[in-house]
């Protein structure tokens, strides 16, 4: 989806419906957490992209683009492999840099607004 041409918009965050995006089950450590998003904007490129993501409580591993995100809802621990645990919650900023081996332990459903540039 590009939407380079969309106009200005505001978004309530906390009730914008989102759609199911499937999780690698190679991703899975434990539990059986789910997740959805929705992209609000890309750029004409496809580089950068913003919108809203959630994931339900389990366990999860990822490898990250540069992203930087705010959570509106939830908590999670983040593990950077040979880096920090971030301590995750509603207001939080956070900068994840492009490669980046991470662990996610969702708490509680977790939903960030984020910008992400490839």
């Amino acid at each position: 989806m590009t939407t380079h041409d969309v106009p200005s918009f505001a978004v309530h965050i906390p009730d914008a419906e989102l759609e199911v995006e499937p999780l690698d089950p190679s991703q899975i450590v434990s539990g059986t957490p789910e997740v959805t998003g929705k992209v609000l904007w890309e750029s004409a490129d496809g580089k950068q992209l913003r919108g809203i993501w959630q994931i339900t409580p389990g366990v999860v591993t990822d490898t990250e683009a540069n992203e930087l995100f705010v959570v509106v809802s939830g908590r999670a621990t983040v593990a950077v492999e040979g880096g920090d645990t971030l301590e995750i919650g509603p207001g939080d900023a956070c900068v994840l840099r492009e490669g980046d081996r991470t662990t996610w332990t969702v708490h509680e459903t977790l939903r960030k607004a984020y910008h992400i540039s490839l």
